[in-house]
């Protein structure tokens, strides 16, 4: 998964659970600037993704709903699917590393056992 693509999923996730949710809001949860939401939020209507649907708050500002097409659907779950296969990976990697710092430590000399030349010495 491309740094791009994991962007476009995490803005279609928070998108799909918040649909009235600002540009300056999305900017915050993403932790990016609100210029490089904007420049998302672009490519995702282009691509036809998302659809906005303005509407008017109560305190008058015009405001948008952002809402998944059913290619927009379609989109993220295949996203979904390639980010799940990517934290899969990085689990097992975790895994893989956990095993073998346990074995390292279930080889390695206790903290108190003699080292080198000391300990030859002391079996003569």
């Amino acid at each position: 998964m491309t740094p791009r693509e994991a962007a476009h999923y995490r803005v279609l996730r928070l998108i799909e659970d918040q649909p009235e949710i600002s540009q300056r809001e999305l900017a915050r949860a993403l932790g990016v600037s609100l210029g490089k939401t904007h420049y998302l939020m672009k490519a995702l209507l282009e691509k036809g993704l998302v659809k906005a649907n303005n509407f008017r708050r109560s305190d008058n500002k015009l405001a948008y709903a952002y809402l998944l097409t059913p290619s927009g659907i379609a989109a993220k779950l295949e996203l979904t699917r390639a980010f799940l296969r990517l934290k899969e990976g990085e689990y097992q990697a975790a895994r893989d590393e956990i095993e073998r710092l346990r074995r390292e430590l279930d080889t390695a000399v206790p903290p108190n056992a003699p080292v080198g030349r000391a300990s030859a010495r002391q079996d003569n």
